[in-house]
């Protein structure tokens, strides 16, 4: 009796063995932990392992591995969790803070936390790729600033940038070997930065509470004058958020951050002539609906 034949892939190559995939991440699962996971599923799913044999790389039952992958039940532990990474050679530092914060989020108490990671043993240096290093050397500043201009805290803004840095460098292979590394670190500290930040009721960015922050109203010693002035720039601020993504992004990082120009397309990923068309045409949209001349300035 002739065996049937294994179809071909279009590639040639016969069809990679491939389990049924894990469910999809449960929607009460929190941002942190999200930070995370997804980087987790992203590389089991290209590594081709099936839940069978990440249940033999990792030592952990197949229910057990499916509920972390899921995000479902309880905060998973540290050793599972590593163990899982290991498995799928991710970087393990960045992960370890993810998860630490993640657990955080989760109102696991800080010695449950730290008996979890006492469980494993002890991490060994891991340094990362140079390129991760030197973008996020030439980017902690300015992405920085941006973040600081919709969170209004330093701290805030800081946890933001390294939490960013950190997904950044679980996902560093993903990252270059797109077109374009700078926007696509981009996209993700701007993503961040947003889900933290106060939003409107029609879901836009609150910036009306950098009103309170300019130089130019600190100065002011008349009380009057400096509300005013105060009113005034919170409808800018608020004119800004209405802007397009990144008509938004520019300005901010122009005129609140006082970036410098030629910097600016570096940042966001985008060409220094569409950069300049994007700056152009949110100037005109910020000219046409606020009528105070010399808030932006060139």
């Amino acid at each position: 009796m002739t065996p049937t034949a294994v179809p071909e892939q279009p590639s040639g190559e016969p069809p990679s063995r491939r389990g049924r995939p894990p469910e999809s991440i449960g929607e009460e699962v929190g941002a942190t932990h999200r930070a995370w996971l997804e980087p987790v599923r992203t590389r089991l799913f290209a590594s081709g392992l099936t839940l069978d044999e990440l249940v033999g790389k990792s030592g952990y039952s197949k229910a057990r591995l499916s509920e972390l992958l899921r995000g479902k039940g309880y905060y998973p532990g540290w050793e599972i969790t590593y163990s899982v990474v290991r498995a799928l050679d991710l970087p393990v530092w960045p992960l370890r803070r993810l998860w630490t914060a993640a657990a955080r989020e989760a109102n696991k108490n800080p010695v449950w936390i730290e008996r979890r990671i006492r469980d494993v043993q002890p991490l060994g240096p891991q340094e990362r790729p140079v390129a991760h290093q030197g973008f996020t050397e030439a980017m902690s500043d300015p992405y920085l600033a941006y973040a600081r201009a919709f969170l209004q805290s330093d701290q805030r803004a800081r946890w933001v940038v390294a939490e960013t840095f950190d997904i950044l460098w679980l996902t560093w292979d993903e990252a270059v070997a797109g077109p374009n590394t700078p926007r696509h670190a981009w996209r993700l500290l701007r993503s961040r930065v947003m889900f933290r930040a106060d939003q409107r009721p029609d879901g836009r960015p609150d910036l009306r509470a950098a009103a309170f922050a300019t130089a130019a109203q600190a100065g002011m010693e008349d009380l009057e004058a400096r509300l005013a002035h105060i009113e005034r720039q919170a409808y800018f601020f608020d004119a800004i958020t209405r802007l397009p993504r990144d008509q938004l992004d520019v300005v901010v990082l122009r005129y609140l951050c006082g970036i410098h120009p030629d910097l600016v397309p570096g940042i966001l990923g985008l060409s220094p002539a569409i950069t300049h068309t994007v700056d152009h045409h949110a100037r005109g949209a910020l000219e046409g609906t606020y009528h105070h001349p010399g808030v932006i300035t060139p």
